[in-house]
């Protein structure tokens, strides 16, 4: 597990708002125009749900976290104007979900991810 920090970009205060209960955190990193593209069983590669800006990815944000579940940030990566990590999070009834994400910084924020999930059924 390892953790860098660049300039203007902190992985520990990624954890934080990552393992967080709130989604506030977490939200702060996020650029106004940035973009999160979501790939999982149900928004395939060739559709996947793409959402633009800090009040759309806000919404998501609050019904995750929302849901009674424990969220982790396994390992976090940040070079440059790039970050990724890896999160996993597990529901009361023992379902887990495992994450993974690249990101594109600018001036600190994250202005572009990608994210792949994949969950137990």
């Amino acid at each position: 597990m390892g953790t860098a920090a660049g300039p203007g970009f902190d992985g520990e205060v990624l954890r934080r708002g990552i393992e967080g209960q709130t989604a506030a955190t977490l939200l702060s990193l996020y650029a106004d125009d940035a973009e999160i593209r979501v790939v999982d069983r149900n928004t395939q590669p060739s559709r996947p749900m793409v959402l633009h800006g800090r009040t759309e990815i806000g919404k998501m944000l609050e019904d995750i976290y929302g849901r009674d579940m424990s969220h982790k940030m396994e390992q976090c990566v940040v070079q440059g104007d790039s970050a990724a990590f890896s999160e996993s999070c597990l529901y009361p009834d023992g379902v887990r979900v495992l994450s993974e994400s690249m990101m594109s910084l600018r001036d600190g924020k994250i202005v572009q991810q990608t994210m792949i999930q994949a969950w137990d059924e």
